[in-house]
């Protein structure tokens, strides 16, 4: 176990160096608001409409009524599993499979909002390339941005689902250039967020098949990470963050039209408005539920059999420190 922890504890940290260098410079950080607790939360990418429902938040003043001012950080997630693990920092946004594997290397940290309800990973290729189930990924040359994080595993389970031993596929880290890397034919498939990049593919003439992983099997996905030491101690600031993006993130639901123009407050960058909408429906569609916030067991249950079966962990955990639903706004 411990040659498995510090090869990955090595390869996060390389990642982290090398994907701070790529991903695009935060907006200038407002001057904070008398009166406010000021938070800066790792949203894990680049400014993006994939935030709505947090910029919402922000520019509605929900967390301003809960006290708190919240500045995005746009690193990378595995820095923000780390700053909340160490204490640095009382939140981030990440994927569930982060969670678990921060708590094998003894992180106390714990998962207390699930945002996206649908594990958003699917592997896309040009129409008529063969590749529209799972089992038609057996001899191909697939690209990932790197042989960890939600993409990795994403695909791992949706192998394991069909039957394809790793063995039979080629799996090629190509770095966050999807894109480019599938347009140039540089691979044959590509894995990718499916609210994103098979949208921004579509718009450049792209004809694709896309075989979303949450059509195979079900694994928990995107969610809020706190620690064990801020549930202690501040309980109610946990539920005072959850209850201001569960109210922002059902105003995007309602008006997502009214929630893209306060997007474009904070995100001046977003040029292309009706493809960026077009991103902004797919997202709504993941986070669509009738138990907002909700953390499935079986969903945790499966992702940690994924993550056994590809060997990035060692033995079961103990899944009821690694996830709560106790902080959630009451239905």
């Amino acid at each position: 176990m411990g040659d498995i922890m510090s090869k990955r504890s090595l390869i996060l940290s390389l990642l982290s160096l090398s994907l701070a260098a790529c991903v695009a410079a935060p907006a200038v950080t407002p001057t904070p608001t008398p009166g406010l607790r000021v938070i800066r939360l790792p949203v894990g990418y680049i400014p993006s409409v994939q935030f709505a429902n947090l910029y919402v938040a922000m520019e509605k003043g929900y967390f301003a009524a809960e006290g708190l001012e919240i500045q995005p950080d746009y690193s990378y997630e595995t820095n923000g599993v780390q700053l909340v693990g160490a204490g640095e920092l009382p939140f981030a946004v990440v994927s569930a499979e982060q969670v678990l594997l921060a708590r094998a290397q003894g992180l106390p940290v714990r998962y207390v909002m699930t945002l996206f309800t649908r594990f958003p990973v699917a592997v896309v290729s040009p129409q008529g390339a063969g590749i529209v189930t799972p089992a038609d990924l057996r001899g191909r040359v697939i690209g990932v941005p790197t042989l960890d994080g939600a993409n990795f595993i994403g695909l791992r389970a949706l192998l394991a689902a069909a039957g394809v031993d790793e063995a039979e596929v080629t799996i090629r880290p190509i770095g966050f250039n999807q894109v480019e890397a599938l347009a140039a034919g540089q691979v044959e498939a590509v894995v990718v967020y499916s609210n994103n990049e098979p949208i921004r593919l579509a718009a450049q003439g792209e004809t694709l098949d896309v075989i979303e992983v949450s059509d195979h099997v079900a694994l928990a996905a995107n969610g809020i990470l706190t620690s064990e030491a801020t549930l202690r101690d501040e309980p109610e600031l946990v539920r005072a963050f959850i209850r201001a993006l569960a109210r922002a993130t059902a105003d995007v639901v309602a008006d997502p039209a009214g929630a893209y123009a306060l997007t474009k407050q904070l995100v001046p960058e977003l040029s292309d408005d009706a493809l960026e909408q077009r991103v902004l429906t797919a997202t709504i569609a993941l986070w669509e539920t009738d138990r907002p916030g909700y953390a499935d067991p079986a969903a945790w249950e499966a992702m940690q059999t994924t993550l056994l079966e590809a060997g990035l962990l060692a033995a079961p955990l103990d899944l009821s420190l690694a996830y709560t639903n106790d902080y959630l706004p009451e239905p």
